[in-house]
């Protein structure tokens, strides 16, 4: 494999500013930038203290890398491959207060610098010169004490029994890479919606922006058209939608207040040894020529909007492993969620730029959790960050992606299920079939009739 070598020098400095960096994720995040965020929200200290504010935002970030470790395990981390350099171990009590001297407003900082897709010459993420993105919303728990009681709302479950107060997460995700353009969130009694009005300011003219049938409202579509970006969005089949004009693939154009939008009627078959299964799917877009932007291809492009839903179990059950967050204030909890979504947009940058390293190569084929452990131990070793160390742009996080990329994806075949009892999905419970089928997909374009 031919591999691309970009090398620099970094070091990191003496005493009690030693343990400020995250190995060689640094170089992602590195100190200028750290400094440059820390000097434009007004959070550098007015004296140096054993926890300077540099070193409070590296601690944030490898909390998030480790994430199920109290502060002080991983204040230890930082300091573990920092032989030689004077550190000296803060109690508990050191690090709460830095972290509440240092507040939530750099970590959005810095998120708002690292934001955005990552760079690559692969063509996974684009379409016919088209940005693929996907948006979408999730939920966080978050602890359940008085400070966040006063801000997050406790989930009301259909036995009447209260479960953690939950946290709303939208974010506007870069397919192929999945890397994080936007993110907004906030208490989970706002709805989904309202948060994908925020996120519309992150979107660009270029861009091919994926959602859900949640993100169909008529005023939502006009707002994120507004911007130019072109809109893919699943819509329900039954919804009743004015005809303006017919299209030779029978497709059709409707309005919905000032927005032009194609309608796309499908039936999309999936063929395994098990049987055969038929779903009926319309989409809207604003793509209203079919001779540009075929039918066939819009409705395959759809599936893509599953990238966003892998970045979340990411973030949800392989960073944080299901856990709730630690924060017991609402500050802390902003913080808290910045710092998370900055260490993820970092390891996702690594992740792209290991697999652009070797042409051809899918940025879909590289292992988060290879990353994630990889990153945690160049951490502790101080990799890349000991004065006079040389690393290139692939570095060992990268080595270990590439020494095991994931196979290419299969088609999905299986019903969106969990195990969970209490899920809205059926619990698969213990009968599961793990044959592997081989699938065929046929895609059938029907003539609208809305």
């Amino acid at each position: 494999m031919e591999q691309a070598a970009i090398t620099r020098t970094v070091g990191v400095a003496d005493g009690v500013f030693a343990p400020g960096h995250i190995g060689e994720l640094t170089r992602i995040v590195p100190f200028e930038m750290v400094d440059e965020v820390l000097a434009e929200t007004g959070a550098v200290q007015r004296r140096i203290r054993l926890v300077p504010a540099r070193v409070t935002v590296y601690l944030l970030l490898a909390e998030a890398l480790f994430n199920g470790l109290g502060y002080r395990q991983v204040f230890d981390r930082l300091c573990a491959g920092l032989s030689g350099l004077a550190t000296v171990r803060p109690g508990g009590s050191a690090l709460r207060q830095a972290r509440q001297r240092l507040g939530p407003a750099p970590m959005k900082a810095l998120f708002r610098l690292v934001s955005g897709p990552a760079a690559t010459t692969a063509a996974a993420g684009r379409w016919r010169g088209l940005r693929v993105v996907a948006v979408d919303g999730t939920l966080l728990s978050v602890p359940d004490c008085p400070a966040n009681l006063a801000v997050f709302t406790r989930q009301r479950l259909g036995n009447g029994i209260s479960g953690y107060p939950q946290l709303r997460l939208a974010a506007l995700v870069a397919c192929g890479t999945r890397s994080v353009i936007g993110a907004v969130f906030g208490p989970a009694a706002t709805g989904e919606l309202e948060y994908a009005r925020r996120l519309a300011a992150d979107l660009r003219p270029g861009m091919l922006l994926l959602g859900d049938r949640n993100f169909a409202a008529a005023t939502l579509l006009n707002q994120m058209a507004a911007t130019g970006a072109d809109l893919l969005v699943r819509c329900k089949a039954n919804r009743k939608l004015p005809t303006v004009a017919r299209c030779r693939d029978g497709s059709t154009l409707t309005r919905i207040g000032p927005l032009t939008l194609r309608v796309i009627d499908a039936e999309i078959t999936i063929r395994t040894a098990q049987g055969t299964r038929t779903g009926h799917y319309r989409l809207l877009t604003t793509l209203t020529d079919p001779a540009t932007h075929p039918a066939g291809e819009l409705v395959r492009l759809y599936h893509e909007r599953w990238e966003i839903e892998t970045a979340y179990a990411e973030l949800k059950s392989t960073v944080l492993g299901g856990r709730v967050l630690r924060a017991r204030t609402p500050d802390g909890i902003e913080q808290e969620v910045w710092a998370l979504l900055t260490a993820y947009q970092a390891l996702r940058t690594a992740m792209t730029d290991a697999t652009d390293s070797v042409p051809g190569t899918d940025p879909d084929r590289a292992g988060f959790t290879t990353a994630l452990a990889a990153a945690r131990d160049q951490l502790v070793l101080a990799a890349g960050v000991i004065t006079g160390t040389d690393i290139d742009l692939v570095g060992t996080i990268g080595r270990h992606i590439l020494a095991h990329l994931l196979p290419t994806r299969r088609v999905r075949t299986k019903d969106r299920i969990v195990k969970r009892a209490i899920s809205k999905y059926n619990a698969r419970g213990p009968a599961i079939d793990r044959t592997t089928y081989k699938a065929t997909i046929s895609i059938a374009i029907l003539t609208s009739d809305p």
